[in-house]
């Protein structure tokens, strides 16, 4: 007789305990390997190429130059700041104890009055030994009476002076906190972009690395060339001069400038001469690594003369002149920015400190767009 009972399905047990058809497993596990391949068949992000790479890289150097002047700025005012505050907390010191030498004082006669303030005059005359103690005794009370009230007048300023110190101690220090936080803001900035920069070269292979050399190569070749062009046009110019010619002569030359100002760039250019080689440090003014504001500055300073401490405040300085009529020492800045700066030796080069691994060295001033130029001094 015929069996009438249907064919069992195969079943799988869960670990939990759950009966599952293997038909649908085997359905499901093909849906997983499915969608594990459609994964890894999903298209990745194109690779950048070294001309981004190196654009990028630049990029966040501008960036961390921009950071560093902040810093820069920064630092100055938190150091002005805490040289107003410890000014103040000394003279707030010496103004307390000219207040504690008046209070001694104003006790001192506070005793006196205490053991005398009892008799009135006609007592003192009558126990006086003679009439003539009596006089000097009360002119002497009178003395002092106008000693005390000069005391207290005293007194009295030197507390409104003190309080006055006291609340611009305060204010000062509130300032103070606010540049080091600032201070605190861009000297994390300048780390998170430099950061940044190490980390895309750090992804780079062999072969990307020496492309990249090439192209750093070719961008210093091709501003080594306008710098040569640059330089012979002012040697041209610089004949005409001499033969009489009437073409173009130095609107700002060294003619109106005189054997002082050449004697100072000559001894700023070197001092800058002297550094190269030292390394780039964000934030440094020697006398072992300088950014580049901090070469011009300290090259400056060993000429006699005091220039700020950042580019945008550099810039501000002395007499504006053209590329054209640059001389040796002045000081050329680059990028809309203002954010870097070098000091021109002649021949369409400068010497400047370029940025985190790089030392200070000579390059030609073509290397960057220039925003304009200064003659300090």
């Amino acid at each position: 007789m015929a069996s009438h009972r249907k064919p069992r399905t195969s079943v799988l047990t869960s670990p939990g305990g759950r009966r599952t058809a293997a038909g649908l497993t085997s359905a499901a596990l093909a849906s997983v390997t499915l969608l594990s391949q459609s994964a890894d068949a999903a298209p990745r992000a194109p690779r950048p190429t070294i001309e981004e790479v190196k654009q990028k890289v630049d990029g966040l150097y501008r960036q961390a130059e921009v950071a560093t002047q902040k810093y820069n700025a920064a630092k100055e005012r938190a150091d002005h700041q805490r040289t107003t505050v410890d000014g103040l907390l000394d003279a707030a010191a010496e103004r307390a104890q000219k207040m504690n030498d008046t209070r001694r004082e104003l006790g001192t006669f506070a005793s006196a009055q205490y053991r005398t303030g009892g008799m009135n005059p006609t007592a003192q005359l009558m126990l006086a030994k003679d009439p003539q103690q009596f006089f000097d005794r009360s002119h002497l009370m009178e003395r002092l009476t106008s000693r005390q009230q000069q005391a207290v007048s005293d007194y009295e300023e030197q507390a409104a002076a003190a309080a006055r110190q006291r609340a611009e101690a305060g204010r000062s220090l509130e300032r103070l906190q606010a540049s080091q936080a600032s201070l605190k803001a861009s000297k994390q900035s300048v780390q998170q972009k430099l950061a940044e920069a190490r980390q895309l070269l750090s992804r780079l292979t062999v072969q990307e690395k020496a492309r990249l050399a090439e192209l750093e190569r070719q961008k210093e070749a091709a501003a080594k060339r306008k710098a040569e062009e640059e330089a012979r046009r002012q040697q041209e110019r610089q004949r005409q001069q001499d033969g009489g010619g009437t073409a173009g002569g130095d609107a700002g030359g060294g003619g109106t400038t005189g054997g002082t100002q050449s004697t100072k760039a000559e001894k700023a250019l070197a001092f800058a001469r002297a550094q190269i080689g030292k390394p780039y440090v964000w934030g440094a003014t020697g006398p072992s690594s300088y950014d580049c504001s901090g070469l011009t500055q300290a090259a400056w300073k060993a000429a006699g003369v005091d220039l700020p401490r950042t580019t945008w405040d550099q810039v501000k300085v002395g007499q504006r002149v053209a590329t054209s009529n640059l001389q040796p020492g002045d000081l050329v800045f680059f990028f809309d920015d203002i954010s870097h700066v070098g000091m021109y030796i002649g021949g369409g080069k400068m010497i400047h400190a370029p940025h985190p691994g790089a030392d200070v060295r000579e390059e030609s001033i073509y290397y960057m767009p220039i925003y304009g130029s200064v003659r300090p001094g």
